[in-house]
């Protein structure tokens, strides 16, 4: 699966390459019970390393001191057990004569005390899955009405053993519910469970010292800010690995979560986008080869094992098992078919279309140009290339073939973009911008840079009325583009908060840093050099940029995006730079919005959204489930029936057909309820341009 570009080679930090500690492992390396995981020598020299980029390099020039140690123990902690299922208080006691210790141990001393509460973990989790093994043993009775809670984030720590095998004895029941609910009898779920418990215990056995060193040092580094991170020799080289392109797979980017493999990212021009029904947050439960072949349980696999599950020759056909995002443990599981492929740089491009909306007795024609990332062939450049493929030079052409057929106003489609390369967005800006500054960029020294647009002599490409889409996706390279729009009062920004990504990386290769060869597979380091800034002055960091149009969305912001990362670097300003904007759009956002809520307040598809909206709310509030297999029956079949009803009452509304069952409804694409609101309110606008520009608008205005 090929890693995303742009912000996305920077969400990357965020747990997909960083194998944490059940992630890539060196499956040649099989260790015993007894086998003990130490530092080796090479780790104290990397943690030298590290400790001198971070205290010269990073932005911040954090001190690596007890306040930061004291942090990085927490991070740590966390990294580990971030549900809360394996330590018991007194683990996490015993951790705390360690706190103003890690500062010293990184810089300089023997890192025996982090190995040594990475064994301290192992044991516990060798524990849990040993009882947990036990449990499976006689089969759970699912007519009691207990509630396992799945969520320990802000629990309590077990204050002794006691109190963890309840906890797991209420995992495991549940686990086995969770099987039972897709009709599996009490033999195959205990067999499916069986596999999985001793499958996370080799994977603990096959854990090896760099996978140990790596945890922590992410969690020393993901301190600093969440992008800056580290990654093992091995991890090193499958990043390059993967940034070649050199396989075939989805097009997505994984981590591993607890015990799941959860989707990060889709990457633009892979199949799982073309096909559009994988998204982030999804968990991967299970993997199939062809069209019919036997769905293999992923649950408690490392993370590379899952890859390599997923990988395969060009054309050839994986099934996806998936838990969708936000679902409770046990809901019913959704199974998408994707062909394998690379991917394509003519998927990736960006595309056009038309929407007509009926107004003013006539149809208004809306040209919508989707922006799937900010890319560029460097390559073909190099070579001389010049037709090289690249978005400013795509969006210059479809705005020309769109302007042919006579449209009334543009829609830049942002949506899901995570970025790509800044020059891209600095050139995109200047299709729409006469000329002057895009964006500045703050380095760690403080001094101030500014891109401008790289062709001021250049005619704008389009002058019409123009709205930028964004939404939560919407990063980096996505949110300088949006923020100069509105800075120049150039265009109206409409649906929701951006992702706030306005930090920018460099990666060092460590190999590079040391003299003797025997010092060489010190892996690298990603860190935090700069902060983007709008010609305003004001950061598109943490809070990245607020449309002017607020549209509702499923993505919940409170879970998504910069400012939900507790490390994320703050929002700031800086001077504002010389640059020109249009006239001022305040009058007209506000007559826009006005005709904006006038018109949803009837429209059955915005409804629907809303309502549908609601209801994942609620599901995302749920901290526990039921462990009585009836009750959840009942669950499971009240919210099939509820989602159906809102899709037929919709229908209704609009005069459709009704569907007669959910499985109908699975296979049907329903409305983009954002884009048909924008295009809507960009009518509105081209409607109000219109009559602005007509004679005798004109002369009732002369003074």
């Amino acid at each position: 699966m090929k890693r995303p570009q742009g912000v996305t080679n920077n969400r990357i930090t965020t747990g997909l390459l960083l194998v944490l500690f059940l992630t890539t492992v060196n499956a040649k390396q099989s260790l015993t019970d007894d086998s003990e995981l130490l530092p080796e020598a090479r780790h104290e020299k990397i943690g030298q390393l590290v400790t001198e980029f971070i205290q010269k390099s990073h932005y911040q020039h954090a001190s690596v001191d007890d306040a930061l140690s004291s942090k990085v123990l927490d991070r740590y902690i966390e990294a580990l057990d971030s549900n809360r299922m394996y330590f018991l208080a007194s683990d996490i006691a015993a951790f705390d004569q360690f706190r103003f210790q890690l500062d010293e141990m990184v810089r300089s001393e023997p890192l025996d005390p982090v190995f040594g509460m990475f064994e301290v973990y192992r044991t516990r989790v060798r524990e849990r899955l040993n009882y947990a093994l036990a449990q499976i043993e006689i089969e759970p009775d699912f007519t009691i009405d207990e509630q396992f809670e799945f969520d320990r984030e802000k629990s309590p720590w077990a204050k002794d053993t006691a109190e963890l095998d309840e906890i797991w004895r209420l995992r495991v029941k549940n686990d086995a519910l969770s099987l039972a609910l897709t009709e599996k009898n009490w033999g195959e779920s205990q067999e499916v469970l069986r596999k999985r418990y001793q499958r996370f215990l080799k994977r603990m056995d096959q854990l090896n010292s760099d996978d140990v060193f790596e945890t922590f040092m992410n969690a020393f580094a993901h301190t600093l800010d969440p992008h800056s991170s580290y990654l093992s020799p091995r991890n090193s080289e499958e990043y390059r690995i993967q940034m070649s392109l050199s396989y075939f797979g989805i097009g997505a980017s994984l981590q591993l979560d607890d015990d799941y493999v959860q989707v990060i990212n889709i990457i633009p021009g892979g199949p799982a986008a073309i096909d559009g029904k994988l998204q982030p947050k999804d968990r991967i439960t299970g993997v199939a080869q062809g069209e019919d072949g036997e769905v293999v349980d992923v649950i408690g696999w490392r993370l590379d094992d899952v890859v390599q599950l997923i990988r395969g020759p060009a054309d050839t056909v994986v099934r996806l098992q998936i838990m969708p995002a936000g679902a409770l443990p046990g809901t019913e599981l959704k199974v998408l078919t994707l062909t394998r492929n690379q991917v394509k740089l003519e998927e990736q491009a960006a595309k056009s279309n038309i929407v007509t909306i009926p107004r003013e007795g006539r149809e208004w024609s809306i040209g919508v140009i989707e922006v799937p990332s900010f890319y560029r062939d460097y390559r073909a450049l190099s070579n001389g290339d010049k037709d090289y493929t690249s978005t400013t030079k795509d969006v210059k052409r479809l705005i020309a073939e769109l302007e042919e057929k006579g449209i009334d106003g543009l829609i830049i489609d942002l949506r899901d973009n995570g970025g790509g390369h800044l020059t891209e967005a600095t050139a995109l800006s200047g299709l729409f911008i006469d000329n002057g500054p895009v964006v500045q960029l703050r380095n760690s020294n403080g001094r101030i840079s500014r891109l401008d647009d790289p062709d001021p002599v250049a005619r704008v490409a389009y002058n019409g009325p123009l709205a930028v889409l964004v939404n939560r996706y919407s990063a980096s390279a996505s949110e300088i583009f949006a923020a100069a729009i509105q800075d120049y009062e150039r265009g109206v920004i409409i649906g929701q908060q951006t992702f706030g990504k306005g930090t920018v990386q460099n990666l060092y290769s460590l190999d590079q840093y040391v003299r003797r060869p025997e010092d060489e597979g010190l892996g690298q380091l990603t860190l935090t050099i700069g902060k983007y800034y709008r010609v305003t002055g004001e950061s598109t960091q943490h809070r990245g940029v607020e449309p002017d149009i607020e549209l509702p969305s499923l993505i919940d912001a409170e879970q998504i995006g910069e400012s939900v990362r507790d490390t994320a670097l703050p929002w700031d300003t800086i001077r504002t730079t010389n640059f020109r904007p249009g006239a001022p759009l305040d009058t007209t956002i506000s007559s826009l919005t006005a005709n904006y809520n006038a018109r949803i307040k009837d429209d059955p598809d915005f409804q629907f959204l809303v309502e549908d909206i609601r209801e994942v709310e609620d599901m995302r509030a749920m901290k526990t489930v039921s462990l009585k297999i009836d009750t959840r029956r009942v669950e499971r079949e009240e919210a099939m029936n509820k989602r159906l009803q809102r899709e037929n009452a919709r229908r209704a509304a609009l005069h459709l057909e009704p569907i007669e069952s959910i499985e109908v409804l699975e296979t049907l694409e329903g409305p983009d309820v954002q884009l048909d609101q924008a295009a809507a309110i960009i009518t509105d606008l081209a409607v109000m341009r219109e009559i602005e520009a007509a004679p005798e608008h004109t002369a009732q205005t002369l003074p």
